[in-house]
């Protein structure tokens, strides 16, 4: 009894299948539940009748009966089974695969962050996998409750699998070109995104998550991104941030730093994690990640910061923790 009511407890959580918050997901957990109860009778049937057979009615059979139940129980009723449950499933395909209403977001899985883009518009060029332009961000996607919004997905590097299971079922992020993903949240509140597709040595720690709001939450969200950074550039943090050469990989739009490499840093401290949702969002977690950056995330193309003074480290997060 312990085991199967934690069984079940697993199926509540902002990262399970079975707790759907998206017209996808619904489906997705109506087709589980209906399978499993379709396997549980079948299971009751096939064990029923083994008991009548050799408990209840242990006698032998004639050749007759035999045959009619290889006939009904093997052949007619499989047949039956299976082509309802097909004709069924088929039926739901068409409303997973409507048009979107919404805004579209352009997602780059990259070793191993998710880049994002709101408000993209347009097809991508010969030599870029998204369109560009679009209000940046990363590792956070946020989206309008009620309203289909359609994800575009690519990737520059090797092939990545968005999946929210609450919201919608997974979609491959491949290099040189675009997937197109759906998805219509139905209900607001924060939910756990992952990578579904093994890409490298922090495979396991590229999540992000998904704030689904009402739709006019959500636009004045994007258009708090669209504008640049609001902060002091003359401390000691945003001095060592540039000099240590940070501007580079990452830009902070109101400054100088304008690098495309790494994730857009404008309103980092905005989001609810760093790294790729692999750390809560803190200036303590900030400097643990500047200074020991391979320790926290094996794998990534940030160099780490151990090298520079506790206190220049400190200052960077700190100036990074105001980039609201």
């Amino acid at each position: 009894m312990i085991f199967v009511c934690a069984g079940f407890a697993g199926c509540t959580s902002p990262q399970s299948a079975l707790d759907p918050a998206g017209t996808e997901a619904e489906t997705v957990a109506t087709l589980f539940w209906v399978m499993l109860v379709g396997a549980i009778l079948i299971w009751l049937a096939v064990i029923g009748l083994s008991v009548f057979a050799t408990r209840i009615r242990p006698k032998a059979y004639g050749e007759t009966a035999g045959l009619r139940l290889i006939v009904w129980g093997g052949c007619v009723f499989p047949v039956v089974v299976l082509t309802a449950l097909l004709v069924w499933g088929l039926q739901m395909m068409p409303p997973m695969r409507a048009e979107a209403n919404g805004p579209t977001i352009a997602v780059s899985g990259e070793r191993f962050w998710w880049r994002v883009a709101y408000g993209v518009e347009g097809e991508p060029g010969v030599s870029k996998t998204l369109p560009e332009g679009g209000t940046p961000s990363a590792n956070e996607i946020w989206l309008p409750a009620g309203q289909r919004t359609e994800l575009l997905l690519g990737s520059p590097d090797v092939i990545h699998s968005l999946w929210v299971p609450s919201i919608a079922g997974k979609m491959d992020a491949i290099p040189g070109r675009v997937n197109r993903l759906v998805v219509e949240p139905t209900k607001p509140g924060v939910y756990n995104g992952v990578c579904a597709e093994f890409c490298g040595d922090a495979h396991a720690q590229m999540a992000l998550r998904v704030v689904v709001v009402p739709a006019d939450e959500y636009e004045a969200y994007v258009a708090r991104q669209g504008a640049p950074a609001s902060v002091e550039t003359g401390n000691a943090g945003f001095r060592a941030f540039m000099q240590n050469g940070c501007d580079a990989c990452h830009a902070v739009r109101g400054t100088g730093a304008a690098g495309e490499v790494g994730p857009d840093l404008t309103h980092l401290a905005s989001r609810r994690t760093i790294a790729a949702a692999t750390l809560p969002m803190s200036r303590d977690n900030l400097a643990e990640f500047i200074g020991f950056t391979h320790r926290v995330k094996p794998g990534v193309q940030m160099p780490s910061y151990g090298m520079l003074a506790e206190e220049e480290i400190a200052a960077i997060a700190g100036w990074l923790e105001t980039l609201q």
